[in-house]
């Protein structure tokens, strides 16, 4: 087989009743099946999630490994990819058919860019989808002033971990991923593409994410384990962001932009946590009122779906 456009990476861990809907999306994709390949990399399912996969064999490669996280799930798969393009998809998500043709054509009218991205439905659950973010325009993010930082922050979303696509150079420049990502691997990908090159972002809804009970990020139910869980993350994430931001040459101001809206989520997972008292309950509220003030709009969220289009 001659070397593929895209490589499709699909993330799973316990998936067994979400991971067959996400190979048959990208199987019946409308682009060339001969000109991409797909791998599963599996961090160490406990439940039929292989005996799914297997089943799909051998129109896919099937990487098995110990049980570490996402980020060493994607150190372990992201070496052994051949596309230019690497695609992602998180096991509960689905594509929509459209979305590698979409997607490829706008890396080739884009040539300079390193990402895209797109809208996306929501779904919870097995319900039909609900609401359908997209971006009020197809338009372009990166981090080469204050206000595009600031701009890029309101796009984040549109570039989560199913809806992102990155260049496989650029992914080479990033390297591997620290391992105490065991969620939010997809942040600093993000991050960094938006440094080398910045991102595209389609406002095709082209994926559906899935919020359920099992989701590491963003449960249907968030309990007080569920927003210790997000704040270690988040703790982590910005020892490790900034310092490569500027490794990557992006300015001290711009980078503080960037992270400015994050660090006020932070500081309220902190308080949800049991950290600090009701003076810093007022600093982190007043801090985000003034965060949101000078945050763009980039969102449209269109709900109940009925009423589009």
């Amino acid at each position: 087989m001659s070397k593929p456009r895209i490589s499709v990476l699909i993330d799973t861990y316990n998936h067994e009743r979400y991971i067959e809907q996400a190979i048959v999306s990208v199987l019946e994709q409308d682009f060339p099946r001969e000109e991409m390949e797909i791998v599963v990399v599996d961090d160490g399912s406990t439940d039929s999630t292989p005996s799914v996969v297997e089943q799909f064999l051998p129109r896919l490669r099937y990487i098995r490994k110990t049980n570490g996280g996402q980020a060493s799930a994607f150190n372990a798969a992201i070496p052994e990819l051949r596309g230019s393009i690497v695609a992602f998809l998180d096991g509960d998500d689905w594509w929509a058919k459209q979305k590698l043709s979409i997607v490829a054509e706008a890396f080739e009218a884009n040539p300079g860019i390193a990402a895209v991205g797109h809208g996306f439905y929501e779904v919870r659950d097995s319900e039909p989808a609900r609401e359908m973010f997209v971006p009020a325009n197809t338009c372009f993010l990166d981090l080469s002033s204050v206000e595009a930082a600031r701009l890029a922050d309101a796009g984040l979303t549109l570039l989560g971990t199913s809806r992102l696509s990155v260049r496989r150079e650029v992914l080479n420049r990033i390297g591997a991923l620290p391992e105490d990502l065991v969620f939010c691997a997809d942040s600093p990908i993000v991050a960094f593409a938006l440094a080398l090159g910045g991102a595209v972002i389609l406002e095709r809804p082209l994926c559906y994410y899935r919020q359920h009970s099992q989701n590491l990020f963003a449960p249907i139910a968030v309990d007080g384990a569920v927003e210790r869980r997000k704040f270690e993350q988040l703790r982590f994430l910005f020892s490790y962001v900034p310092p490569r931001l500027a490794e990557f040459g992006v300015a001290r101001d711009v980078i503080d932009a960037f992270v400015e809206s994050p660090r006020v989520e932070f500081e309220g997972a902190k308080l949800y946590s049991g950290e600090g008292g009701r003076l810093e309950v007022f600093r982190t509220e007043r801090r985000r009122f003034q965060t949101h003030s000078m945050r763009p709009s980039i969102l449209k969220i269109v709900s109940p779906l009925s009423s589009f289009g």
